[in-house]
């Protein structure tokens, strides 16, 4: 595909969007780490110079990716706690119910995780200012989301539902580097019988870590 150079704001919002549908469908195939300003540019029909119109860096464009793909997700959350937390039930009985929906939902997406994971080591670096504002207001926007969430189906965690879900998202961005490992350490597993093997499912090792955060941000009554 070749671009043109938009001439009206319409046209760049199309140029901007395609950019990041062409980002996107490369995370489906890759880890973050993989993803080049060269190769995206590449993929989009677009010089390198071209492409830096739209968006600043590499960096910029994940970060944006990342505040969508967020959003979409804390949309689809708030269906999938209606009907997976059972608000008869107790606080702790909640509490698992809560981080068995958290686990599987943030499970099933690890372009997601893999992003969050990515975050501050990475994305939040080679951007300016500009993008940085950007970028954190629509976090702080979508933790409070989370939170409002997480507190609807568990009040009792009150003041320490907001820490919760940061901890849940750095949690779950930590764990996608580890579940499952890299293929180098997998043959390593293989060549050496006498290793551990550290490569849990991410699934069980989240719901794992945030049932327990829960337990413990519960107040104890």
């Amino acid at each position: 595909m070749s671009f043109q150079r938009a001439r009206s704001e319409e046209q760049r919002e199309i140029r901007r969007r395609a950019i990041l549908d062409t980002a996107a469908a490369m995370l489906d195939e890759m880890p973050v780490a993989e993803v080049s300003l060269n190769e995206l540019s590449r993929r989009a029909g677009l010089a390198k110079s071209a492409l830096l119109r739209y968006f600043e860096s590499r960096e910029a464009v994940l970060l944006e990716l990342l505040d969508a793909s967020l959003l979409t997700w804390l949309v689809e959350l708030s269906d999938e706690l209606a009907a997976g937390v059972d608000e008869r039930l107790t606080a702790e009985q909640r509490a698992n119910q809560l981080a068995e929906v958290l686990s599987r939902s943030l499970a099933a997406r690890p372009v997601l995780c893999d992003l969050f994971g990515a975050q501050t080591a990475v994305l939040e670096h080679n951007i300016t200012l500009a993008v940085a504002l950007r970028h954190k207001h629509a976090s702080m926007d979508a933790l409070a989301t989370m939170t409002d969430l997480v507190r609807r189906h568990l009040p009792e965690l009150d003041d320490g539902a907001q820490m919760f879900c940061l901890h849940a998202l750095i949690l779950a961005g930590a764990l996608s580097a580890y579940c499952p490992p890299p293929a180098v350490v997998l043959d390593a597993y293989e060549a050496d019988p006498s290793l551990p093997r550290l490569s849990p499912d991410l699934r069980y090792a989240l719901h794992q870590g945030l049932h327990a955060a829960l337990l413990g941000t519960l107040p104890r009554l």
